[in-house]
């Protein structure tokens, strides 16, 4: 037989109010039902997000930009959103010159490093490396950059956009789920 009981919790309530605010003025308290109720969540369909993060973030041709910089600087993406990044920095020291290379963000007026590679000056050659993948977050105004300060050090990257400034998912170019 099912039953109804009330469910007295004002942070439950706050909540429901919060979240639906067009139930703000309902006058009844919560209640439970010992009836099981089946639930199908189709959020994830209905944001376009159900295709998996490995196929959403896939590298297309048309989707992916690839820079290299050697004794350089070059602007990998300057357009707002999430990218993520692949890059693979060197950095080599020769005689009296050190070796530098790094991702640099920049918001137009200054410049942080996210990931460098630095070979300091030693009596014989050091090379150092770095790679990996992340994620960044560029604002309106701000760009992401290979740095390299000597022919011998050189910043490589691709980046692809997984989403726009509001998160809304971004497939690759030619996709579309079904």
């Amino acid at each position: 037989m099912a039953q109804v009981i009330p469910v007295v919790s004002e942070s439950l309530q706050s909540t429901v109010r919060r979240l639906l605010p067009s139930q703000f003025g309902f006058g009844e308290d919560l209640q439970a039902s010992n009836v099981i109720i089946p639930i199908i969540d189709l959020t994830a369909s209905a944001e376009g997000s159900d295709v998996e993060v490995s196929l959403q973030q896939a590298l297309s041709f048309a989707s992916q930009t690839s820079v290299s910089a050697s004794n350089t600087t070059t602007v990998l993406v300057n357009t707002a959103g999430f990218w993520k990044i692949d890059y693979n920095l060197h950095g080599a020291s020769s005689g009296s010159a050190s070796g530098f290379s790094a991702l640099q963000l920049s918001d137009g007026l200054s410049t942080k490093n996210i990931v460098e590679c630095t070979s300091k000056v030693t009596n014989n050659s050091d090379n150092m490396s770095a790679n990996g993948t992340l994620v960044v977050y560029l604002d309106a105004g701000d760009s992401i950059s290979c740095v390299s300060t000597s022919v011998r050090s050189v910043a490589f990257a691709t980046a692809r956009q997984v989403a726009t400034t509001t998160g809304l998912l971004v497939n690759p170019a030619g996709f579309t789920p079904e």
